[in-house]
């Protein structure tokens, strides 16, 4: 999954838990800051990724810069999968 798609993946995912249209959101999104989203949403969406994507979250590779913006979660998230696939 390259990191277009899964911009794009999480912009539907996000639109969904926050019950609204993202026609903005993109690579340069700030997902706390510009999407105001709280933490249970968070939480919420954390696990959409694990169950739509099976994206295993190790809680020691989170790090604030890992959620700065949808791209950067997106490389994450890449790189996760990746790995995973890989062993």
């Amino acid at each position: 999954m390259g990191r277009a798609e899964i911009v794009e993946h999480l912009r539907h995912s996000l639109s969904v838990i926050l019950d609204r249209p993202l026609p903005e959101f993109g690579a340069e999104t700030r997902i706390l800051e510009d999407l105001e989203i709280d933490s249970m949403r968070f939480i919420e969406f954390l696990m959409s990724l694990e169950d739509t994507i099976g994206l295993d979250v190790d809680p020691e590779s989170l790090e604030p810069e890992v959620f700065r913006t949808a791209g950067s979660l997106a490389d994450y998230i890449r790189n996760r999968t990746e790995f995973a696939g890989a062993g």
